[in-house]
């Protein structure tokens, strides 16, 4: 029984231990040529975002992705690309998700007026309410105003 409690023990500390991987870094810095060009470069990947973490723009991602298409950005900038030619590759390539703002279409026009369209219904519809509850409270007490005055 004492030989069982051995490997078992071993187990459970491999198991607690954690493991010391790190994540593939970006092997050299980006060469940008003047300053104008690293600002150009983090406002346009601050629009974009990364199509693996999904939840980070591509400038604060850490994915392996997020580095390679950092690096193709930087590079499409440099053959004099605009910032609109470099969204459109991306789009063409990895669909409309990449971009943080989405260019407004019949695809999408539900999710750019939707949220605003159900709060005016919503402000209609309690409207309305509120005026037929009215309405019903104040139509007992007309009637009761009646009666009174016809006792009199």
């Amino acid at each position: 029984m004492n030989r069982l409690w051995l490997p078992v023990l071993l187990l459970v500390l491999g198991a607690v231990v954690p493991a010391h991987a790190q994540p593939a870094g970006d092997p050299s810095p980006l060469q940008y040529r003047d300053r104008a060009e690293e600002n150009r470069f983090h406002a346009l990947t601050a629009e974009l975002r990364c199509v693996q973490c999904q939840n980070q723009s591509l400038a604060d991602s850490n994915a392996q992705i997020a580095h390679d298409l950092r690096r193709e950005v930087l590079a499409l900038m440099q053959q004099g690309r605009s910032d609109a030619q470099i969204k459109r590759f991306l789009v063409d390539r990895y669909g409309p998700f990449v971009l943080y703002r989405p260019q407004m279409d019949g695809g999408n026009l539900l999710l750019w007026f939707g949220p605003g369209l159900l709060l005016l219904i919503a402000a209609g519809v309690l409207v309305v309410h509120v005026r037929r509850r009215g309405r019903q409270l104040a139509a007992p007490i007309a009637d009761e105003a009646d009666q009174e005055e016809r006792e009199w």
